[in-house]
């Protein structure tokens, strides 16, 4: 058995296209690479192998018979690689893209927007993955992950940015104190308890620092562990809480929440992110997908639609 390595694979790579072309410049031009480079390629090829691969006729090359059964088998190869790796595209497209988000993105913001996703991204196909922590820096068991949060980024991750946080305070219109806090400045909320999530400890000072209000004077009330419980608790009139304005923007549209003092931007980002280097196609659309509807102030659907997407659920 012959153990000898085989070229090198970009030199193989010239050739072949050289061979099915008849001109170094055009392989050159198909390749991305300049005619000279495919020029040293056909050398080095011939100097290992041994023999010459063409001859000159006119202002093209033609192939010598060893030139013509190393072109076979290097059409050959080249087209199975081709089609393998179509094959496996065309199966990594078909399966569903796994996203990861938190799960007060998921049930707040993304799941109220299936619907219009699946009409205006048919052929995308999602299983969205609800993550109690932040992802690691590999994405483990997850294609992409739709955050909220503030760079710098891991080094392995290609990220998409989609909008900036908008951040506000929030209360119901049943709250005991809506009417007079309606139209009362912001400072007013240092005589209050503050509603407030473990999982967004620095979204009040932030927001108190951008408002021009002393962090200190700040009056934290009941805590909740996740943003969807305490987004659950300022609806019912429990108090007044904290949150990203996508995720109380259907609220704020059906009178549920009221947001007398706006939103204010903060350094933090909604992103998509995913690993770098693993090309996807339907990331971009994705993505493009993601801005616009972030990027909307009119309220979305309600309902959804099962087929298209698949939701797993920790217990």
């Amino acid at each position: 058995m012959n153990s000898r390595p085989l070229p090198s694979l970009n030199a193989l790579r010239a050739f072949e296209a050289v061979a099915r072309l008849g001109s170094v410049v055009r392989a050159a031009e198909e390749l991305h690479v300049t005619h000279g480079a495919v020029s040293r390629h056909l050398r080095t090829l011939e100097e290992e192998l041994g023999c010459a691969l063409f001859r000159r006729e006119g202002r093209g090359l033609v192939a010598t018979a060893a030139g013509q059964r190393l072109a076979e088998a290097a059409g050959d190869a080249f087209s199975r690689l081709r089609d393998a790796c179509a094959r496996l595209r065309q199966d990594g497209e078909q399966a569903p893209l796994v996203l990861g988000c938190s799960a007060s993105v998921l049930a707040r913001w993304m799941i109220p927007r299936l619907s219009r996703l699946e009409a205006e991204l048919p052929a995308l196909r999602l299983h969205l993955s609800p993550q109690q922590t932040a992802p690691d820096a590999a994405l483990s068991g997850l294609d992409a992950a739709l955050l909220l949060a503030a760079p710098p980024w891991p080094a392995s991750w290609q990220v998409h940015p989609l909008a900036p946080e908008r951040i506000g305070p929030v209360l119901s219109p049943q709250h005991p104190d809506a009417a007079r806090l309606a139209g009362a400045p912001a400072s007013t909320l240092r005589e209050l308890p503050l509603l407030h999530t473990a999982s967004r400890p620095q979204a009040w000072p932030d927001w108190a620092r951008r408002s021009g209000i002393d962090v200190a004077a700040l009056s934290m009330g009941q805590g909740f562990a996740h943003l969807y419980y305490l987004l659950e608790a300022a609806a019912a009139g429990l108090g007044i809480a904290i949150a990203p304005e996508p995720l109380v923007r259907d609220d704020l549209a059906a009178g549920r929440l009221i947001a007398p003092w706006g939103f204010v931007e903060t350094d933090a980002h909604w992103a998509l992110c995913q690993r770098r280097g693993r090309e996807d196609a339907r990331l971009e659309a994705f993505a493009g997908w993601l801005r616009a509807a972030l990027g909307e102030t009119s309220s979305p659907p309600h309902h959804t639609h099962a087929a298209a997407v698949t939701v797993q659920s920790h217990r």
